[in-house]
C-alpha cells in the first residue's frame, strides 16, 4: 500500500464521534442523574471549543476551488443531528427526571407568583449594576462589539428597533436558586425585568444570542518579546472572526436576517439553536437530593505504602522507582515531592516544565517558595496553552519576581512534555530526582484525569532530564542540537519518531518469523499519518493491534487492528505504548499523541518503565480496560461508537471501576 492511499477517517468526524459518545453516557440511564447533567455540560463545552477551533478551518476548506471536498457539511449534518439529540435528552429526560428529585429548573416557564419577589429583589439588588442595556438600529452602522462567547439578548421594541442586553454569567453564578429547591435562569431573571430596561418603550420579543469567535490564532505573526506576542494575541482573540452566530430558533426570519447584516455574519456561520445558550454551565447547576444514587458514589485515593512514612520522600524514590496511577492514588505525593525540594537545605536546583497550571497552584507557591528559600529554580512555562495563556502569564509573572528563572517557551515549538527534576547534594554526592508524567502539574484536573506518574533516581532517566533541560535554555530549535543523544527517554524533535517507528517495525519483522508479535498503544489522538501507515504495515505483516483512543481517530479498523473508546466518570488522559518485543516486553508512556502537533511541533517526553512490577500493573490496567463491556464501545470503520454486547452470563466490566479496585488491593 502506498503513503497516498492509506485510508484516513476524518479528525473533525472522528472527534464528534467522541463527543457524541460523551452526549450518549447524558442519556444513558445506567449513569446517575446529576452526572448525566454534568455529561450534557461537558458535551456543550467542547462543542463551543470546537466551534473557537476548529470550524474556522473547516470554513476556510469549504471556500477553496476542492469545495466538493470539504467536509464541512458532513460536519453540519453531524452537528444538527447531535444538537437535537442534546435537546432531546435534556427536556425530554434529564429535566422530568430532575423534577421527579424535587429539583425544579424553570426552562421557559412562567415564574410562579411565590417565587417573582426573591426573583425581583435579586434582579435590583445584585443583577442591575451589571447589565448595560443598548438600543441599536439594524440599518445603522454597527455600535457594539460582542464579547466572544458571552450571552446577548436581542429585545424587539415597539418602535422597530432593538436593543442588546448582556446576561452577566462571567460575573454572576448562573443559576439563582429559590426556595422549595426551584431554580431558574440568570437570563429568565433579566427576561422578567426587561420593561424597566427599556422604560417607555414596548417588549414585543425577546431572543438569546451568542456570537463564537475564532480562537485559532497564529503567534508567530506577532512581533516582539514573546510574553508580549501572547498577550497580544488574547486581545486579539477575543476579536477574532466570526465562525458560529447562535441564535434562539424562535427568532423572526427578517430579524435574523437584519443582526446578520449588522454584525457582519455569513449565512454559514449562522446557527439555530434554544432558548438557553452556553448549557456548558449546567455544570454548576446546584442540585441536592436526599437520593444517593444521584451521583457517583466515593471513590476515595488510595494511599501508596511506600510514600506513607514519616521520612523524606525523595529518600525513598532515591531508592526505589514509584508509579503512581491517579486519581486512583493520592496525587498528595507530588505536591510533597515539590514541598520537600523547596525546603530540603540540601535540595540546590530544580527544573520543571509546567503546561496547565491549576489556578491556585499548590505547585507554583512551592516553586516561589524554593526560590526564596535560595535554591536555583528554572520553570519553563508553556505561553502557547491554548486557552490557558492568562492564568499560565500570570503564575510566570509571579515566580520571575520570586527569582525563579522563567523560560518562555521556543520559536514554532511548545514544551508539551511534563517532566521536573530535582538536584540534591549531599557532601561530594549529587542526587538526580526525575519525575516524569502523562499528565500535567495540575492538582485540580488530577482529580479527574486518569495519569500515570513516574518518580525515579534512574541514573539514565534523570541524566537525560538534566540535558533536556539544558537545552530548553537554550531557546534554539532542535536542527541546531543533532548532537544531543537521548537513550532512555523518547523526546520529540529528537528520536521519538524514529524509536516507536523501530519499535513497530521489529514486531511487523517478528510476525513474518512467525513470532508472536502485538502492539497495545492507549491515546487521546491518533491523527499522524506517517504512525498510521506503520500501523497499517504491522497489521498486515500479522501485528495484532489494540487501539484505546478517547477522541480523534484517523485509522480505519482492519483484520489485526482493533479500535475501542472509553468515556466513563474519569477522563480517560494517559498516554501508554506497549510492545510484545517476542516476550521481552518494552511499556512506554508519556505526553505525546500520535498527532502531527504533538510529533512534529512540540517538545514531548515519553518514558520506560523498567521496573518489572509496575510494568506488569501498567499491562493489568490495559488488560483491564480491554476487557471493560460497560462504558466502553468500539469504533468502526465509519468511526461509529458501538456498544459491546454482553453475552447472556458474562460478567460485567468497568474499566474505571476495576482499575479503582485493582489499585486498592495493591
Amino acid at each position: 500500500m502506498q503513503k497516498n492511499d492509506i485510508p484516513l477517517n476524518d479528525r473533525d468526524l472522528s472527534w464528534l464521534s467522541f463527543n457524541h459518545r460523551v452526549l450518549g453516557m447524558a442519556a444513558d440511564p445506567q449513569v446517575p442523574l446529576f452526572e448525566r447533567v454534568r455529561f450534557l455540560s461537558i458535551f456543550s463545552s467542547n462543542l463551543d471549543e470546537f466551534f473557537r477551533v476548529r470550524m474556522p478551518a473547516l470554513m476556510a476548506l469549504h471556500d477553496i476551488e476542492e469545495a466538493d471536498t470539504a467536509v464541512l457539511p458532513t460536519v453540519q449534518e453531524a452537528l444538527k443531528k447531535q444538537l437535537q439529540e442534546f435537546g432531546q435528552t435534556l427536556t425530554q429526560q434529564l429535566l422530568p427526571a430532575l423534577k421527579a428529585e424535587g429539583v425544579h429548573l424553570y426552562y421557559g416557564e412562567e415564574v410562579d407568583a411565590a417565587h417573582r419577589k426573591p426573583v425581583k429583589d435579586y434582579f435590583f439588588n445584585t443583577v442591575l449594576g451589571f447589565l448595560q442595556p443598548v438600543i441599536i438600529t439594524l440599518d445603522e452602522p454597527v455600535e457594539i462589539f460582542l464579547e466572544n462567547n458571552a450571552l446577548y439578548f436581542v429585545v424587539c421594541l415597539g418602535d422597530g428597533r432593538h436593543g442588546i442586553v448582556n446576561i452577566p454569567s462571567s460575573n454572576l453564578p448562573r443559576f439563582l436558586r429559590l426556595p422549595d429547591k426551584q431554580i431558574i435562569f440568570l437570563d429568565d431573571v433579566i427576561r422578567e425585568h426587561l420593561g424597566f430596561l427599556f422604560p417607555h418603550q414596548q417588549v414585543t420579543g425577546c431572543y438569546s444570542i451568542k456570537l463564537t469567535r475564532d480562537a485559532e490564532i497564529d503567534v508567530d505573526e506577532f512581533s516582539g518579546h514573546l510574553l508580549e506576542k501572547v498577550e497580544n494575541m488574547l486581545v486579539k482573540r477575543q476579536l477574532g472572526v466570526p465562525t458560529r452566530f447562535l441564535y434562539d430558533a424562535r427568532m423572526p426570519d427578517d430579524l435574523r436576517d437584519g443582526l446578520a447584516r449588522y454584525f457582519r455574519i455569513a449565512n454559514i456561520e449562522l446557527a439555530a439553536g434554544g432558548r438557553y445558550h452556553n448549557l456548558k454551565d449546567l455544570a454548576e447547576l446546584p442540585m441536592q437530593s436526599g437520593n444517593a444514587a444521584c451521583a457517583y458514589p466515593p471513590m476515595p485515593a488510595a494511599p501508596v505504602a511506600a510514600l506513607e512514612g514519616e521520612g523524606s520522600l525523595l529518600d525513598t524514590i532515591k531508592e526505589k522507582d514509584v508509579l503512581l496511577h491517579v486519581p486512583y492514588q493520592k496525587y498528595d505525593y507530588i505536591l510533597r515531592y515539590f514541598n520537600e525540594a523547596a525546603t530540603d537545605p540540601d535540595v540546590k536546583e530544580i527544573y520543571v516544565t509546567l503546561y496547565r497550571v491549576a489556578s491556585g497552584s499548590q505547585i507554583v507557591h512551592a516553586l516561589i517558595s524554593a526560590a526564596r528559600n535560595g535554591k536555583q529554580v528554572t520553570v519553563m512555562v508553556e505561553l502557547k496553552a491554548r486557552f490557558d495563556e492568562a492564568n499560565n502569564i500570570r503564575w510566570a509573572k509571579r515566580m520571575k519576581e520570586a527569582g525563579v528563572k522563567i523560560l518562555y517557551s521556543i520559536p514554532g515549538l511548545k514544551v508539551h512534555a511534563k517532566v521536573a527534576l530535582v538536584k540534591r547534594k549531599r557532601g561530594f554526592q549529587w542526587d538526580h530526582i526525575g519525575l516524569l508524567a502523562t499528565g500535567n502539574f495540575n492538582e485540580s484536573t488530577a482529580r479527574f484525569y486518569t495519569d500515570h506518574i513516574l518518580l525515579t533516581a534512574h541514573k539514565g532517566i534523570t541524566q537525560e532530564l538534566e540535558l533536556l533541560f539544558v537545552y530548553m535554555q537554550t531557546g534554539i530549535t532542535p536542527t541546531r542540537y543533532n548532537f544531543m543523544h537521548f537513550e532512555d527517554l523518547l523526546v520529540a524533535q529528537f528520536n521519538l519518531v524514529d524509536r516507536f517507528t523501530a519499535m513497530i517495525r521489529r514486531e511487523a519483522e517478528n510476525a513474518s518469523k512467525g513470532l508472536p508479535a502485538r502492539i497495545v498503544i492507549k491515546l487521546n489522538n491518533l491523527q499522524e499519518k506517517q504512525m498510521i501507515a506503520e500501523l497499517y504495515a504491522a497489521a498486515d505483516a500479522g501485528v495484532e493491534i489494540d487501539l484505546v483512543v478517547r477522541s480523534i481517530c484517523c485509522i480505519v479498523p482492519r483484520k489485526g487492528i482493533r479500535l475501542r473508546r472509553i468515556v466513563d466518570r474519569y477522563l480517560e488522559h494517559a498516554r501508554i505504548f506497549i510492545f510484545h518485543n517476542n516476550g521481552e516486553e518494552e511499556v512506554y508512556m508519556g505526553s505525546a499523541d500520535w498527532m502531527n502537533r504533538n510529533l512534529h511541533r512540540r517538545i514531548e517526553v515519553c518514558f520506560p518503565i523498567y521496573d518489572p512490577v509496575y510494568r506488569q500493573q501498567v499491562k493489568d490496567i490495559i488488560d483491564i480496560q480491554l476487557a471493560d463491556n460497560t462504558n466502553a464501545v468500539i469504533l468502526d470503520a465509519q468511526i461509529r461508537n458501538i456498544p459491546i454486547e454482553r453475552k447472556e452470563g458474562e460478567t460485567a466490566v468497568n474499566a474505571q471501576k476495576g482499575i479503582y479496585a485493582y489499585v486498592h488491593q495493591r
